[in-house]
Protein backbone atom coordinates (compact mmCIF):
# COMPACT_ATOMS: atom_id res chain seq x y z
CA UNK A 1 0.00 0.00 0.00
CA UNK A 2 1.09 3.32 -1.08
CA UNK A 3 -0.60 6.40 0.84
CA UNK A 4 0.00 9.90 -0.97
CA UNK A 5 -0.67 13.26 0.64
CA UNK A 6 -0.97 16.15 -1.62
CA UNK A 7 -1.37 19.80 -0.97
CA UNK A 8 -3.59 22.09 -2.45
CA UNK A 9 -2.92 25.42 -3.48
CA UNK A 10 0.23 25.88 -6.05
CA UNK A 11 0.29 21.78 -5.97
CA UNK A 12 -3.46 20.96 -7.38
CA UNK A 13 -4.72 24.36 -8.03
CA UNK A 14 -4.08 27.85 -8.74
CA UNK A 15 -6.84 29.89 -7.45
CA UNK A 16 -5.78 32.99 -8.84
CA UNK A 17 -4.95 34.86 -4.68
CA UNK A 18 -8.45 34.22 -4.10
CA UNK A 19 -7.88 32.52 -0.80
CA UNK A 20 -5.66 35.46 0.04
CA UNK A 21 -8.03 38.03 -0.15
CA UNK A 22 -10.57 35.80 1.28
CA UNK A 23 -8.72 35.59 4.68
CA UNK A 24 -8.28 39.00 4.64
CA UNK A 25 -11.79 40.15 3.88
CA UNK A 26 -13.05 37.20 6.28
CA UNK A 27 -10.40 38.70 9.29
CA UNK A 28 -12.83 42.26 8.75
CA UNK A 29 -16.16 40.72 8.73
CA UNK A 30 -15.32 38.73 11.43
CA UNK A 31 -14.19 41.64 13.23
CA UNK A 32 -14.90 44.78 12.06
CA UNK A 33 -14.73 46.29 15.22
CA UNK A 34 -10.77 45.57 16.17
CA UNK A 35 -9.81 45.87 12.48
CA UNK A 36 -11.27 49.24 12.05
CA UNK A 37 -9.64 51.00 9.19
CA UNK A 38 -6.65 49.88 9.06
CA UNK A 39 -5.38 47.63 6.22
CA UNK A 40 -5.31 43.87 6.48
CA UNK A 41 -1.36 43.14 6.54
CA UNK A 42 0.01 40.76 3.39
CA UNK A 43 0.04 37.57 4.05
CA UNK A 44 2.64 34.56 3.47
CA UNK A 45 0.71 31.91 2.25
CA UNK A 46 3.52 29.45 0.98
CA UNK A 47 3.20 26.23 3.44
CA UNK A 48 0.70 28.14 5.77
CA UNK A 49 -1.59 26.82 8.10
CA UNK A 50 -5.04 28.43 8.25
CA UNK A 51 -4.90 28.21 11.80
CA UNK A 52 -0.93 29.60 12.13
CA UNK A 53 -2.39 32.72 9.58
CA UNK A 54 -5.06 33.14 12.43
CA UNK A 55 -3.18 33.51 14.58
CA UNK A 56 -0.90 36.26 13.10
CA UNK A 57 -4.34 38.36 12.57
CA UNK A 58 -5.32 37.64 16.00
CA UNK A 59 -1.71 39.29 16.92
CA UNK A 60 -2.02 42.10 14.80
CA UNK A 61 -5.28 43.15 15.59
CA UNK A 62 -5.10 42.12 19.17
CA UNK A 63 -8.01 39.64 19.07
CA UNK A 64 -8.45 37.61 21.93
CA UNK A 65 -6.95 33.78 20.54
CA UNK A 66 -10.23 31.88 21.59
CA UNK A 67 -11.95 28.90 20.08
CA UNK A 68 -15.27 30.43 19.53
CA UNK A 69 -13.26 33.27 17.95
CA UNK A 70 -11.00 31.18 15.93
CA UNK A 71 -14.10 29.30 14.90
CA UNK A 72 -15.78 32.87 14.07
CA UNK A 73 -13.11 33.91 11.78
CA UNK A 74 -12.71 30.72 9.94
CA UNK A 75 -16.29 30.54 9.63
CA UNK A 76 -16.42 33.71 7.73
CA UNK A 77 -13.80 32.87 5.59
CA UNK A 78 -14.93 30.12 3.99
CA UNK A 79 -17.99 32.05 3.30
CA UNK A 80 -15.98 33.86 1.42
CA UNK A 81 -14.17 31.86 -0.13
CA UNK A 82 -17.11 30.16 -2.11
CA UNK A 83 -18.70 33.73 -3.09
CA UNK A 84 -15.20 34.80 -4.39
CA UNK A 85 -14.23 31.43 -5.62
CA UNK A 86 -17.10 30.84 -8.32
CA UNK A 87 -18.03 33.99 -10.22
CA UNK A 88 -21.78 34.66 -10.66
CA UNK A 89 -21.37 33.28 -13.88
CA UNK A 90 -20.67 30.21 -12.78
CA UNK A 91 -17.33 30.38 -13.79
CA UNK A 92 -14.88 28.94 -11.33
CA UNK A 93 -11.68 31.68 -10.54
CA UNK A 94 -8.09 30.05 -11.07
CA UNK A 95 -7.30 26.52 -12.54
CA UNK A 96 -6.33 23.28 -12.18
CA UNK A 97 -2.74 22.67 -12.62
CA UNK A 98 -0.62 20.89 -15.44
CA UNK A 99 -1.20 17.19 -15.38
CA UNK A 100 -3.40 17.09 -12.47
CA UNK A 101 -6.29 15.41 -13.80
CA UNK A 102 -4.27 12.91 -15.83
CA UNK A 103 -1.89 11.67 -12.50
CA UNK A 104 -5.00 11.72 -10.30
CA UNK A 105 -6.61 9.68 -13.01
CA UNK A 106 -4.18 7.03 -12.90
CA UNK A 107 -3.45 7.05 -9.49
CA UNK A 108 -7.41 6.27 -8.73
CA UNK A 109 -7.27 3.34 -10.35
CA UNK A 110 -4.48 1.87 -8.74
CA UNK A 111 -5.83 -1.09 -5.96
CA UNK A 112 -3.15 -0.27 -3.74
CA UNK A 113 -2.75 3.45 -3.32
CA UNK A 114 -4.62 5.67 -0.92
CA UNK A 115 -4.91 9.62 -1.72
CA UNK A 116 -5.28 11.98 0.27
CA UNK A 117 -4.76 15.85 1.47
CA UNK A 118 -1.82 16.94 3.76
CA UNK A 119 -2.98 21.33 3.43
CA UNK A 120 -2.66 23.99 5.63
CA UNK A 121 -6.16 24.95 4.24
CA UNK A 122 -8.96 24.01 6.81
CA UNK A 123 -11.06 20.69 6.42
CA UNK A 124 -14.11 23.02 4.84
CA UNK A 125 -12.22 25.33 3.07
CA UNK A 126 -10.56 22.04 1.06
CA UNK A 127 -13.69 20.49 0.42
CA UNK A 128 -14.59 24.35 -0.78
CA UNK A 129 -11.56 24.25 -3.44
CA UNK A 130 -11.66 20.41 -4.15
CA UNK A 131 -15.43 20.71 -5.02
CA UNK A 132 -15.22 24.33 -7.29
CA UNK A 133 -12.30 22.35 -9.68
CA UNK A 134 -13.73 19.14 -9.37
CA UNK A 135 -11.13 17.08 -7.41
CA UNK A 136 -13.33 16.14 -4.74
CA UNK A 137 -14.12 12.40 -6.02
CA UNK A 138 -10.39 11.50 -5.81
CA UNK A 139 -9.97 12.10 -2.27
CA UNK A 140 -11.11 10.67 1.39
CA UNK A 141 -11.52 13.49 3.16
CA UNK A 142 -11.27 12.12 6.05
CA UNK A 143 -7.84 10.25 5.37
CA UNK A 144 -5.90 13.59 5.30
CA UNK A 145 -4.94 16.67 7.57
CA UNK A 146 -6.05 20.09 7.49
CA UNK A 147 -4.78 23.20 8.61
CA UNK A 148 -7.94 23.30 11.21
CA UNK A 149 -6.00 20.58 12.94
CA UNK A 150 -2.53 22.46 14.41
CA UNK A 151 -1.25 25.80 13.55
CA UNK A 152 1.97 23.95 13.31
CA UNK A 153 1.93 22.37 9.48
CA UNK A 154 4.77 19.75 10.46
CA UNK A 155 2.77 17.77 12.77
CA UNK A 156 -0.32 17.25 10.09
CA UNK A 157 1.77 14.62 8.77
CA UNK A 158 1.30 12.68 12.00
CA UNK A 159 -2.47 13.21 11.64
CA UNK A 160 -2.62 12.30 8.26
CA UNK A 161 -1.11 9.10 8.61
CA UNK A 162 -2.99 8.09 11.49
CA UNK A 163 -6.30 8.67 9.93
CA UNK A 164 -5.60 6.91 6.90
CA UNK A 165 -4.23 3.67 8.85
CA UNK A 166 -7.47 4.23 10.99
CA UNK A 167 -9.96 4.62 7.67
CA UNK A 168 -7.59 1.68 5.30
CA UNK A 169 -7.40 -0.80 7.86
CA UNK A 170 -3.75 -0.65 7.56
CA UNK A 171 -1.08 1.05 9.49
CA UNK A 172 0.78 3.00 6.95
CA UNK A 173 3.84 2.77 8.25
CA UNK A 174 6.32 6.13 6.92
CA UNK A 175 8.16 4.70 3.97
CA UNK A 176 5.07 4.04 2.60
CA UNK A 177 4.12 7.32 2.39
CA UNK A 178 4.73 10.65 0.30
CA UNK A 179 4.10 13.72 0.63
CA UNK A 180 3.59 16.20 -2.64
CA UNK A 181 3.80 19.74 -1.98
CA UNK A 182 5.09 23.10 -3.90
CA UNK A 183 6.79 24.85 -0.83
CA UNK A 184 9.66 24.35 1.76
CA UNK A 185 7.34 23.94 4.15
CA UNK A 186 5.82 20.55 2.38
CA UNK A 187 9.08 19.06 2.20
CA UNK A 188 9.72 19.78 5.87
CA UNK A 189 6.33 18.30 7.02
CA UNK A 190 6.84 15.23 4.76
CA UNK A 191 10.61 14.86 6.33
CA UNK A 192 8.90 15.22 9.93
CA UNK A 193 6.88 12.41 10.03
CA UNK A 194 9.43 10.11 7.87
CA UNK A 195 7.87 9.93 4.60
CA UNK A 196 9.22 10.51 1.14
CA UNK A 197 8.73 13.79 -0.29
CA UNK A 198 8.04 15.11 -4.09
CA UNK A 199 8.35 18.39 -4.66
CA UNK A 200 6.69 20.36 -7.62
CA UNK A 201 7.65 24.13 -8.97
CA UNK A 202 4.37 24.94 -9.46
CA UNK A 203 3.68 27.22 -7.07
CA UNK A 204 5.81 30.23 -5.77
CA UNK A 205 9.36 28.73 -5.54
CA UNK A 206 12.10 27.39 -8.68
CA UNK A 207 13.24 24.37 -8.52
CA UNK A 208 16.08 25.99 -7.45
CA UNK A 209 15.14 26.66 -4.78
CA UNK A 210 13.52 23.73 -3.38
CA UNK A 211 16.12 21.45 -4.49
CA UNK A 212 17.92 23.62 -1.43
CA UNK A 213 15.49 21.82 0.72
CA UNK A 214 16.61 18.20 -0.47
CA UNK A 215 13.38 16.30 -1.40
CA UNK A 216 12.98 12.94 -2.42
CA UNK A 217 12.45 13.80 -5.87
CA UNK A 218 11.78 17.55 -8.07
CA UNK A 219 9.61 18.42 -11.08
CA UNK A 220 8.81 21.11 -12.87
CA UNK A 221 5.13 20.61 -13.09
CA UNK A 222 2.79 16.97 -12.46
CA UNK A 223 2.46 16.53 -16.40
CA UNK A 224 4.72 13.37 -16.39
CA UNK A 225 2.31 10.94 -15.65
CA UNK A 226 3.82 7.56 -16.47
CA UNK A 227 7.00 8.99 -14.64
CA UNK A 228 5.84 9.95 -11.69
CA UNK A 229 3.68 7.01 -10.94
CA UNK A 230 6.71 4.89 -11.84
CA UNK A 231 8.28 6.72 -9.06
CA UNK A 232 5.66 6.97 -6.34
CA UNK A 233 5.48 3.17 -6.80
CA UNK A 234 8.67 2.30 -6.46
Amino acid sequence: MRLLLFDIDGTLVDTGGVGRSSLQEGMRLAFPEAVGDQEVPPLDLAGATDLGLTRFLFETFEVEQTPENETAFLDFYVGVLRRHLIAEDGVVRGRVLLGVNALLDSLSLLPDVALGLLTGNTLEGAQTKMDAYGLARYFCFDSGAYGSDHWDRNELGFVAITRASEKRDHPFSPGQVTVIGDTPKDIACGKACGARTLAVATGGFESASLAGHQPDHLLEDLSSTEEIVSWLMQ
